[in-house]
């Protein structure tokens, strides 16, 4: 009987298959590009926090000045921890496949409430028992809730919401607003009240110290888009005082910038940091200056002697780095803008980001490495949406300006004509870089294309004059034929030929919906509050990858730095079932592409 056992034992083992592989798109951050530091509060006498960044942020110091807590990604999801201020004793303090963030602590530093979506997959307040790992929910229900600060007095929790906000759509795009409240709630879930109005974005609250008034950053709801991005150029936000008991709001006087982040420091001063490039950093609003640079997030020692804050740093692309993931059995890699894979899974094809009115590089990188080659580029025109072809003899792209993806968000969508966006076309070529051809015309924005198995045809997404849908061309023919006339994009061939997937608008929402070649049999996969797009195929054309809004924002999107923050990665079966979640952060994580195997070398 033992033998038997370890025969079955060994035979499991050996047979047991190795992980999916995935490459997918981050905006920011990878490891490394964001870091925790301590200064002086007057900027003097800045060091790193920790001796080995990762993605590390939102500090919090205990009411002692004992400890730093803040969140970390270098143990896989995002989790709690702690530290000295010296960076000693570094300890873990949550250990959950869950997004755990923003550590607040109470008066007597026995809790810290914290942000986490260990419920429902959406961002919920939890309260965690310093000395026993114990973790208990404060709040639920649909939406997000953000930046909780416990009141010096310890009846209240201050937090920012979007709870009963939805996504709506920013005016004229895609990307969705951030429509943000303050509420207050007792520890002991009692009492949940609004203390603004609502319809506009205030966020990020904390509390005087006699605990009757909080402090908030305020912006119109339509603002939230243009100021998540990275670098600002101009652009303001107000800094209001809100008397917690009467509802009595004043705005600080804060001068100019996008302002953020405000705190009453212990001498009743009022200190924030700036994101507009001008005067990047920290302020206090008698005027004076704190550390200079990219600053996201920032404490105060009790005493207002030190700041501890969180900032971008420079940083490689890391592409081909391996990234955590919910489900063991799929690996996450790095993998550039828009990764597609050759048959052979040794290497994609890829895109730059380049604004315009430059154009970019399309690449084709070992899967292994970061060792990339240009296959091609043309000045005044962009590559978008790169495919391969089954056979690998190929590569498929659209070729235009494409201000959409390549413009920031000054490119609005107002009207059907504005999606024309100067007109783009469909081209192919060799994995070489020879045998450039273009195979559409006409005043059309073509994009997205997938060509069939048998490469002799193509699915592209069509907007402008000659009508807006899917359509199929054969290469050899030029005979186009329409697949559906709808709101539809990234349409993509199935590995297996039956099925072309893509992603529709529809009620207000994108849904993934698949079809077959002849256009009948269409079939909605996915029905979501928010965003489902930017799909892929699995090699055997089983399942499907994509990426969703449907969790929601998990932290204040201007904090972020990314035009879809919510974006988080999803797996399914080609009929729709099975959905399961792969990633979980506050991040934008979207274009993913699975990899083949390899195939064996002889």
């Amino acid at each position: 009987m033992r033998i038997c056992l370890a025969v079955l034992v060994a035979v499991s083992a050996v047979a047991a298959p190795d992980p999916q592989k995935l490459f997918f798109t981050r905006v920011f951050p990878v490891p490394g590009e964001v870091g925790l530091f301590v200064a002086a509060a007057d900027g003097s006498d800045e060091r790193p926090l920790l001796a080995s960044p990762d993605v590390d942020y939102n500090p919090a110091w205990s009411p002692d000045a004992a400890w730093l807590a803040f969140t970390s990604e270098r143990g896989g999801s995002a989790d709690l921890y702690r530290v000295r201020p010296n960076g000693a004793d570094l300890e873990r303090l949550t250990d959950s496949p869950a997004f755990d963030d923003q550590a607040a602590f109470s008066p007597d530093g026995r809790q810290i409430v914290f942000v986490t979506s260990r419920a429902s997959g959406t961002a919920d307040l939890w309260l965690l028992d310093v000395q026993t790992r114990r973790a208990k929910p404060l709040t639920s229900g649909a939406g997000g809730d953000f930046r909780p600060a416990w009141s010096p007095d310890g009846r209240w929790i201050a937090f920012s919401s979007d709870r009963g906000s939805g996504l709506p759509f920013a005016h004229g795009r895609w990307e969705h607003l951030h429509v943000v409240d303050i509420y207050l709630v007792h520890p002991d879930g009692s009492g949940l009240k609004r203390i603004t109005p609502h319809g506009d974005f205030c966020g990020s609250p904390k509390w005087s110290a006699d605990s009757q008034r909080i402090v908030t950053y305020c912006l119109p709801a339509e603002e939230t888009m243009a100021y998540r991005l990275p670098t600002l150029n101009g652009g303001n936000t107000r800094i209001v005082s809100i008397d917690i008991v009467t509802g009595a709001a004043s705005d600080v006087p804060s001068g100019p910038g996008v302002k953020m982040a405000p705190v009453f420091l212990a001498s009743n001063e009022i200190a924030f940091i700036r994101k507009d490039a001008e005067g990047a950093g920290i302020h206090y609003a008698g005027g004076k200056r704190g550390p200079k640079g990219n600053l996201r997030s920032a404490a105060w020692s009790p005493d207002g002697t030190r700041v501890a804050f969180h900032k971008r740093l420079p940083a490689g692309p890391g592409v081909g780095r391996r990234m955590w993931s919910r489900l063991p059995n799929y690996e996450l890699r790095l993998g550039g803008m828009q990764p597609s894979f050759h048959p052979s899974g040794e290497r994609y094809a890829m895109t730059t980001y380049v604004p315009p009115p430059a154009s970019n590089n399309l690449l084709v990188v070992e899967s292994g490495s970061d060792t990339s080659t240009v296959v091609f580029h043309q000045d005044g025109r962009s590559v978008l949406g790169p495919q391969w072809s089954a056979r690998g003899d190929a590569i498929i792209f659209g070729i235009g300006t494409f201000g959409a993806f390549f413009n920031g968000f000054h490119d609005l969508f107002l009207k059907a004509a504005d999606r024309v966006n100067g007109g783009a076309q469909i081209a192919v070529i060799s994995p070489d870089g020879s045998g450039f051809r273009e195979l559409t015309s006409g005043p059309n924005n073509n994009g997205f294309p997938s060509l069939a198995p048998d490469g002799r045809r193509f699915v592209y997404r069509t907007f402008g004059p000659d009508g807006e849908g899917l359509r199929v061309m054969n290469i050899d023919t030029k005979a186009v034929t329409t697949l559906t006339s709808g709101y539809d994009n990234f349409p993509l061939w199935s590995p297996r030929g039956d099925l072309i997937m893509f992603s529709r608008l529809d009620k207000g929402d994108y849904e993934i919906f698949t079809i077959k070649p002849d256009g009948t049999g269409a079939r909605r996969l996915t029905s979501s509050p928010g965003n489902d797009a930017h799909q892929g195929w699995s090699p055997d054309g089983e399942h499907i990858v994509f990426a969703s809004s449907r969790m929601g924002f998990k932290d204040e999107v201007i904090y972020t730095d990314a035009p879809q923050p919510y974006g988080e990665l999803f797996v399914m079966r080609y009929d729709g079932a099975d959905v399961q979640q792969l990633t979980d952060n506050q991040w934008e994580d979207g274009t993913p592409a699975w990899q083949p195997s390899p195939t064996p070398r002889r």
